[in-house]
């Protein structure tokens, strides 16, 4: 009898899957970078996702099996080894992730800390509420040894009155706390931000600040002192808010813009202008580019001989390079650098500056440097803006309609259709995250961004170059009529009947689905991942249709309590909390101030227990003897003692455990979720 081959044995569908496999595989030839940084991506993400830190062990064997896929990978690239190669690149951006985290730690304030603080002004800016506030490092405590004192604080001032300058060491006496953990189950991890930016403590102090020792030196100082300068000269010579904006867009500082200005520019989606990203370094690297190639365009032999073309980027990029670090370097703008300075290393190369692949690189090169940025919406806007347009605008170049794009209404058209790719883009993302969604952002734009790049941007650029020749006042004055016009162009669109509408915050799945989704139909090329795409996209709709706001929220402190009425969230404090109220009632998708939700009428439904929640320490007693009658829901800012039979207790001590709580009443039964559930067992969050 001969001797049957196994091969043989397999099932005729085996075969045919596996060679549609390998030709899948094999047809991504020429495209594989997008997924890889789809792949590198999600590697990131699920580390920030992860319930408990890996050990190390395990992270150990994560590397090694990174080296083991990539070794099969290249063995078998004439085949499906790019199917090998995804899944090491996302086990790197795990490893990546967590690489970071190891970086950046540092001690944390494990309590409330009043007493004497001293340290070396690093940044200086403004807190939500307009209050000067000071960022201090090499940090000295009272009562704390070195390894023990965190590596930044964040202090805020009272007063405007003299604020030092970057690199001054200073001293004071003020209260410091440990970083506030997210509002609610799910919300915003102000932790997890403060780790990755080296904040240990944040705090205020009501009595002066006092200079220690003189300016020290250091080439971050010299800059961060260098940008302020800059931005006092600028708001000397453009007065008026014309010239805080001036100061923003130029090096960042923020610090001077009216409330009222800058609730405009929100309500019209316009606030990207204020934000150094990739616009403002696309105008200035675009304005340079193209000036200095406009300039060898008007010698013949020049243009005619060499790659001027090459010549105008490498020139450029420098400029981007001074910007960067002219704007202070923060995360955004280092976004913006690498982006730029990868369309312009691909003209270098002689390849598209706009493609895709240029997207992709410029998104893995972030990645590696700060994988924590995947997670905010700076990352998320931008790259989904960028690769959007990039899309669009490749499309219709291939399908050969890209000749209308000349000449002035070519230009207008452009600017149109880039408004509303972009804005559908990242329109989802803005309202996932601000819970506002500005109605006619297209029309404030498409005033706004054209006066932003071809006047405001150039002629403060050349004001900047005109400074030391005492000539800037003529482009500084033009910039000043351009700024008006942007701020004429916002109040007015703000002030539109309907102009911001409010949406609620979905539940968190609804955020990695949406990414997800606009990552793989970016990265795409054919019908099967597209339609992946799209069924991400639907998924992540549903989902947010589905969502649905807790009943009941309470605070980490038990000090803030807020039940979910016909009307809106009923709060059972007028003042008092007042970040963690206004996070609330946005998330709420709620525009009411903290006082009107304060005052609203709350009728207790007839499937919800008895709420009985205390707004100070001094009125628990009377709380616990009225849940003693109607037995209920205790809720409090204070450890209760001796809980009276038939109640739940939410008082400090459960809270110090948990972090803010959320609860759902379904069919006579309590279901709560608690920040710590959602947090998980991390570095930056607390010892519980």
């Amino acid at each position: 009898m001969q001797p049957t081959d196994a091969a043989t044995t397999l099932p005729p569908p085996f075969f045919r899957f596996r060679e549609n496999l390998v030709e899948s595989c094999q047809s991504l030839r020429g495209h594989r970078l997008p997924w890889l940084a789809v792949a590198f991506g999600v590697g990131v993400g699920l580390y920030f996702a992860l319930p408990v830190e890996p050990p190390l062990v395990a992270t150990a064997c994560l590397a090694g099996l990174t080296l083991l896929l990539l070794a099969a990978g290249i063995r078998l690239r004439g085949s499906i080894g790019f199917l090998p190669l995804m899944v090491a690149v996302a086990l790197s951006g795990l490893v990546v992730a967590q690489a970071r985290t190891a970086v950046v730690a540092g001690p944390v304030l494990q309590f409330r800390y009043y007493g004497a603080i001293e340290g070396r002004v690093v940044i200086v800016d403004r807190s939500a509420s307009g209050a000067p506030r000071l960022t201090l490092d090499r940090v000295r405590l009272d009562r704390f040894a070195p390894q023990e004192t965190p590596h930044r604080v964040r202090v805020s001032m009272q007063t405007d009155d003299l604020v030092p300058f970057p690199g001054t060491r200073v001293m004071t006496t003020g209260h410091l706390s440990p970083p506030a953990g997210p509002t609610e189950p799910g919300g915003f991890d102000f932790q997890r931000h403060a780790w990755f930016q080296g904040l240990g403590a944040v705090g205020y102090t009501r009595v002066p600040v006092l200079r220690a020792e003189a300016l020290e030196g250091g080439t971050a100082l010299a800059v961060a002192r260098f940008r302020q300068f800059l931005g006092d000269g600028l708001r000397a010579r453009i007065p008026g808010q014309a010239g805080q904006v001036a100061a923003a867009i130029t090096t960042g500082d923020r610090a001077g813009l009216s409330s009222e200005v800058t609730e405009a520019l929100r309500a019209s989606n316009l606030a990207h202008l204020l934000a150094i990203s990739g616009l403002h370094m696309g105008l200035l690297v675009g304005f340079v580019f193209w000036a200095i190639r406009g300039g060898f365009a008007l010698v013949p032999s020049l243009a005619l001989n060499y790659p001027t073309r090459v010549w105008a980027a490498a020139a450029a990029l420098p400029f981007a390079l001074a910007y960067l670090f002219l704007s202070g370097g923060t995360v955004a703008t280092q976004r913006a650098f690498i982006m730029a300075a990868v369309m312009l290393g691909a003209i270098l190369l002689g390849r598209r500056a706009l493609s895709i692949r240029s997207v992709a690189i410029a998104a893995i090169l972030v990645l590696l440097w700060r994988p924590e940025s995947l997670t905010g919406p700076g990352f998320q806007m931008s790259f989904a803006a960028t690769g959007a347009l990039v899309l669009a605008f490749g499309a219709l170049s291939r399908s050969g309609r890209g000749s209308w794009m000349r000449g002035w209404k070519g230009a207008f058209l452009s600017l149109l259709l880039s408004s509303l790719v972009a804005g559908f883009a990242t329109g989802p993302i803005a309202a996932l995250h601000f819970n506002r969604v500005g109605q006619f952002g297209v029309l404030a734009n498409l005033l706004a961004v054209p006066v932003m790049g071809f006047a405001i941007m150039p002629l403060l650029f050349l004001g900047l170059l005109l400074w030391p020749l005492g000539l800037e006042s003529g482009p500084f004055w033009i910039a000043r009529q351009g700024i008006d016009w942007i701020l004429w162009v916002a109040d007015w669109v703000a002030n539109l009947p309907g102009a911001v509408s409010y949406m609620s915050a979905p539940s968190w799945q609804v955020l990695p689905v949406l990414g997800l989704g606009m990552a793989v139909l970016g990265a795409s090329r054919g019908p099967w991942g597209r339609g992946g795409g799209l069924v991400a996209l639907v998924t992540a709709a549903f989902l947010w249709v589905g969502s649905d706001r807790p009943d009941l929220l309470i605070s980490d402190d038990g000090r803030l309590v807020g039940a979910m009425t016909e009307n809106g969230r009923w709060l059972n404090r007028e003042t008092g909390v007042g970040f963690v109220a206004q996070s609330w009632l946005e998330n709420d998708g709620d525009g009411a101030l903290q006082v009107e939700a304060g005052g609203r009428l709350f009728h207790l439904p007839l499937d919800w227990p008895q709420i009985h929640a205390a707004p100070t320490p001094g009125q628990m007693a009377d709380f616990v003897d009225d849940c003693a009658v109607n037995p209920g829901l205790l809720i409090g800012p204070a450890e209760i003692a001796d809980v009276p039979d038939g109640c739940v207790s939410v008082d400090a001590a459960f809270l110090k455990r948990t972090g803010a709580v959320a609860i759902r009443f379904e069919q006579g039964s309590i279901r709560m979720q608690t920040v710590s559930e959602f947090q998980g067992m991390r570095p930056w969050t607390p010892k519980r």
